[in-house]
């Protein structure tokens, strides 16, 4: 076992190794963060997705994994294949793209204290990933323990040199990550011993202060759920009333120390507690996480903190991964599909001096062919929210597949739990709707006399509106459940009216609509699937392909004697329709999607001799306020027609 000494004889002897060989880059959240390797949904991200990360300028991925989730558990922890084989893949890709990453060793609870005793569980791990990944290239690096907490300096400081200690039989080469108790803050690095290997890369997270950077967060204690509009920096202007579900407690005490704390210079003094570390130990240290939560925070305060906080980590030479790419902290647009060519936060990108790749506006059009929803992996473009209760939910069940390699496994479910495909951004099936494509599956039961649901769910586009369902009872009527694969199609034209749930039942309307379906999902709607197995597989929309033109173009027909403006184009608040008429006409105007649906009617009526001008706010006809987008102004008289394409942005 390598010995502890003192920090300060180890000054020279590690100075030359005292940056880490990366410079910024992003954490990938919620993807290998699962409850076993059977629920990481892979297809999530892909080699493109990091060759975007890597456009923007980023050189390290950091990777949080549930990594005790991922083995055997007791006694051995034994990593799984499964696990391994994806694993592998993302390294396959960070090493062609000569990216770093960090397999970050996720596995904590913030609610539960970091036992004393996880040293031999971590020793068992990574003794057993080093051995695994040895051999590959230095873009590899490991990283102990996210955020220990609860656990005495010292202890942890022992049971990470053990950790070290058992990395280094096997793997004498790849950086190790390590951290201070405390949730890996900047206050405890000097607690840690001065390890004797010059490989190591000391993190640090960054969340100050707390109490902007977390306002709206539910996981905190007390929750902070009511906490908004707190702004960065101070001004007493803009500093909102404490909520009265947080007087009494410290987030109160933050708000009245908040004239002081929430200052740029405040933010620096506490960075400095970490550069302080890494320049009187002479060590390379990471920023490993550092954001601000979206929901509750005036955007332009949170780019603001990023300026401030990127600007100054890379003055002192302190690399940093941001939390996170997506989600509640990434870098796209709030309510956004969080799509790469549209909805990234183009100020935010800007203040983390990232490239900022060209952004377009998105066009929803209605899909022209047939897709997997299911197919080994989850499709591309559909994210998995499945709520499989206390059940088990089996993306990758290897046994007897009816196509491919893989099929899904579903067992001991609960009523009402469901597996849940949803679509990124929603789809537009209404040409396949009604050009005769068909749902179709494979599917296998081994319990007569039971049934679930399939169906489609369209998307709530407002306050009377509600997430309306079609689909379809599968039961014995469609196949016997005799442990024997089935196929089972049905026209999307024969799914039935299955009304809505939308706190609180609404029976069928007929409203359904094609043009914007949000999810799919197979719900044990009936029963509880207690003792029952269903296996899934080869799941898609299929039909032949349905020509279609795009009919979003400007027309101008008859229009020498009717002078028309639409502006200003792009729209933000409002837009204005001016045109002059010669003699006195019926004139209708109204707005329609990219795909030809009419969301708004402005005006059908007799004007005139004479100008006039129609304002749009970019509500539809409910009032709801439209998300940005490409729009369709149609103006026409009894010999006049006006198409012009108008853009809203936020």
């Amino acid at each position: 076992m390598r010995s502890i000494v003192p920090w300060f004889l180890l000054v020279a002897s590690v100075s030359l190794h005292a940056q880490a060989p990366f410079s910024k880059g992003v954490n990938l959240t919620t993807w290998f963060q699962a409850s076993s390797p059977r629920q990481i949904q892979f297809t999530k991200y892909t080699k493109e997705d990091f060759e975007r990360i890597k456009s923007m300028g980023c050189d390290v991925i950091r990777l949080p994994i549930n990594l005790h989730a991922m083995t055997s558990g007791e006694p051995d922890y034994i990593p799984d294949p499964l696990f391994l084989e994806f694993l592998d893949d993302v390294v396959n890709w960070c090493e062609e793209l000569h990216i770093h990453v960090i397999l970050d060793n996720h596995t904590f609870d913030p609610a539960v204290n970091t036992d004393p005793a996880i040293g031999p569980v971590l020793v068992k791990v990574w003794t057993q990933m080093a051995e695994h990944y040895k051999d590959r290239s230095d873009y590899v690096c490991y990283e102990i323990l996210n955020e220990p907490h609860g656990i005495a300096d010292a202890v942890w400081g022992s049971i990470q040199q053990s950790v070290i200690d058992a990395i280094r039989t096997v793997d004498s080469e790849h950086y190790i990550v390590v951290g201070g108790a405390g949730w890996n803050s900047y206050n405890n690095l000097d607690e840690l011993p001065a390890y004797s290997d010059d490989k190591l890369i000391y993190t640090f997270h960054f969340y100050d202060p707390f109490i902007f950077t977390h306002q709206g967060a539910s996981w905190t204690d007390p929750s902070m759920v009511p906490l908004s509009g707190v702004p960065f920096p101070y001004n007493s202007s803009n500093m909102p009333a404490v909520p009265n579900a947080l007087k009494g407690t410290w987030i109160e005490g933050a708000m009245n120390n908040y004239a002081s704390d929430g200052t740029v210079a405040k933010v620096k003094s506490l960075i400095d507690i970490a550069v302080n570390f890494k320049n009187q130990r002479g060590v390379p240290v990471l920023c490993g996480e550092f954001g601000v939560y979206i929901p509750n925070s005036n955007n332009s305060d949170r780019v603001f903190w990023y300026d401030q906080v990127r600007k100054y980590l890379e003055e002192k030479n302190i690399p940093w991964t941001t939390w996170d790419y997506q989600g509640g902290f990434g870098l796209f647009e709030k309510g956004s599909d969080e799509l790469f060519d549209y909805d990234l936060n183009v100020s935010l990108l800007e203040s983390l001096g990232m490239n900022v790749p060209p952004q377009q506006t998105y066009v929803k059009k209605p899909r022209t062919t047939g897709f997997a929803i299911y197919d080994d992996y989850i499709g591309a473009g559909i994210v998995d929210a499945s709520f499989p209760g206390d059940g088990t939910l089996d993306f990758y069940n290897e046994n007897y597949p009816q196509e491919g390699t893989k099929n899904i496994h579903w067992t001991d479910v609960t009523q009402y739990n469901a597996i849940a495909f949803d679509f990124k951004p929603d789809l537009d099936l209404s040409l396949l709707a009604s050009h005769d494509h068909v749902f179709e599956f494979w599917v296998k039961g081994n319990v007569p006399g039971v049934m679930f649901d399939i169906r489609f769910i369209d998307t709530k586009t407002g306050a009377t509106d509600h997430p309306w369902r079609l689909g379809k009872t599968i039961d014995n009527t469609f196949a016997p459940w005799d442990d024997v694969w089935h196929k089972i199609t049905i026209p999307l034209s024969a799914l039935e009216e299955k009304g809505a749930y939308d706190n609180g039942w609404f029976p069928p309307e007929g409203k359904f609509d094609w043009k914007s379906v949000d999810r799919f999902e197979i719900v044990a709607e009936h029963q509880a699937l207690t003792n029952i197995d269903f296996w899934f597989d080869d799941i898609r929309v299929s039909g032949e392909e349905v020509p279609y033109e795009d009919p979003v173009t400007d027309v101008d027909e008859g229009m020498n004697s009717f002078n028309c403006q639409v502006y200003p184009n792009p729209m933000k608040e409002s837009v204005a329709i001016q045109f002059s008429l010669m003699n006195r006409e019926e004139v209708h105007i109204d707005i329609y999607s990219a795909t030809g649906q009419k969301i708004r009617t402005l005006a059908g009526e007799f004007f005139s001799p004479g100008d006039h001008a129609i304002s749009w706010n970019g509500d539809d006809n409910c009032g709801t306020n439209l998300s940005a987008g490409l729009y369709i102004v149609q103006v026409r008289t009894s010999d006049k027609f006006l198409v012009r394409k108008l853009f809203k942005v936020l």
